[in-house]
């Protein structure tokens, strides 16, 4: 067995003890209530055995990070798939950080499960090594990707911390119109994280059930003298095609429910990499996600923030808007380094500039900007708690746009990264 292939396997282990870890947060938090145990020995009991069995976690993501290297020969976060397994482990050890300072188990019930979420969402990309190109082959490649993720991964911690904060405080039985309000865009806030979730169980049903659709597309594309050239290329769906690619013609589609041809097609500004296939799966994403938040509503018949409110009464509103600050405080100065004075060394070293308004680091920079703004506001009066959290939520979305949404909608020279 190659170091790559065992790397594989210790990824899966670090999956299932992140799934089972999140579970022994759930007892540490939610199983105090019908435990003989008086809560707060309860609670420390189970969030000690959560704790150990996330760090258990973590060394097998780092045993499948280093051995990755060690067998690829280069750091494995040159693609989509080790980029964003590198992000998950990244969250791991900023969430390990924080719960080491404020040692509170319902942080692991909200940390942990967006870890799972992620190591899911990288293993939808091809694992295969793939060679580098010659960007990046860099050192500074390496420092700028981990400190960047790195950085992001306390953005995470802060997000976490910040939704916790919005479903402690938030009153779902106030019926006043800013009350409602705040109900509507705590609940939207969750149903994006279904959204999510819905894509994976849209992905891996049908990669299950082996569909695949075939188009051919046309481009036209300048080549190195300035001559135009119509290129055609073979873009291959594993989701049924709602959106088929823009200019392309089907060579093979599998009906699915009825569905045996594309309904709209991708509009000509999205170009980014294989934009109409990823356009697609964004729209299987929202149904699949609108079903799932749905057959949650039928099941507990009310809203998914008054189910949970009731399992964070008893928690300190403020050591979880100090949690929220804390892990955007550490977050900033690495995110500042890796994001923009790391990657604009590596710019210069692969491109020969230091800026190109290339829409990643465009989009780097407003990320960096928000949670400047962040932070000024929050040593302002009145900008603490609410406000504070809602900050943190609004700045994981702009994090996740920068890492994913750009590579749908802009074409640039990161879009390598969706491959």
């Amino acid at each position: 067995m190659s170091l790559v292939e065992f790397s594989g396997d210790v990824f899966l282990v670090a999956f299932f003890l992140y799934c089972f870890s999140f579970l022994f947060y759930v007892i540490a938090v939610t199983g105090k209530r019908w435990s003989g145990r008086e809560p707060r020995e309860h609670e420390r009991r189970w969030g000690k055995i959560a704790f150990v069995v996330s760090l258990a976690g973590l060394a097998a993501h780092l045993a499948f990070f280093f051995t990755r290297w060690a067998g690829s020969g280069q750091i494995p976060t040159s693609n989509m798939y080790e980029f964003m397994t590198f992000l998950a482990m990244a969250i791991m050890i900023a969430f390990t950080i924080v719960f080491a300072i404020y040692r509170k188990p319902l942080l692991g019930m909200f940390a942990v499960p967006l870890t799972i979420i992620i190591v899911a969402y990288a293993s939808v990309f091809p694992s295969e090594v793939q060679p580098l190109i010659p960007a990046l082959e860099s050192i500074w490649l390496k420092v700028h990707v981990t400190t960047a993720a790195l950085g992001e991964a306390f953005f995470a911690v802060g997000f976490a911390a910040g939704l916790m904060y919005l479903l402690r405080v938030i009153d779902f039985k106030d019926t006043s119109k800013s009350g409602r309000k705040a109900q509507r865009w705590v609940e939207f806030t969750l149903y994006t994280i279904l959204v999510i979730v819905g894509f994976l169980i849209a992905v891996f049903a049908f990669r299950g059930a082996g569909y695949e659709a075939t188009f051919t597309q046309e481009k036209l594309v300048i080549d190195s003298q300035g001559q135009q050239q119509d290129v055609k290329e073979t873009v291959h769906y594993y989701l049924p095609p709602i959106v088929k690619p823009y200019n392309s013609q089907a060579e093979s589609v599998e009906p699915f429910l009825g569905l045996d041809k594309p309904l709209l097609e991708a509009p000509s500004w999205m170009n980014g990499v294989n934009a109409g296939r990823k356009l697609n799966t964004v729209v299987w994403s929202i149904i699949a996600g609108t079903l799932l938040y749905g057959l949650l509503r039928l099941l507990f018949r009310k809203p998914l923030g008054a189910v949970i409110h009731p399992a964070l009464e008893g928690v300190n509103p403020e050591d979880l808007d100090e949690i929220s600050y804390r892990a955007i405080v550490i977050g900033f100065p690495v995110f500042t380094l890796g994001a923009l004075i790391f990657a604009m060394i590596w710019a210069e070293k692969a491109w020969g500039r230091f800026w190109g308004w290339d829409p990643k680091e465009v989009w780097a920079l407003i990320t960096w900007l928000y949670y400047s703004a962040y932070l000024h506001f929050r040593l302002s009066r009145g900008w603490q708690g609410l406000p504070s959290a809602w900050l943190a939520v609004i700045g994981f979305v702009i994090v996740l746009f920068t890492l994913i949404g750009v590579n749908l909608i802009i074409a640039g020279l990161h879009s390598y990264a969706g491959v």
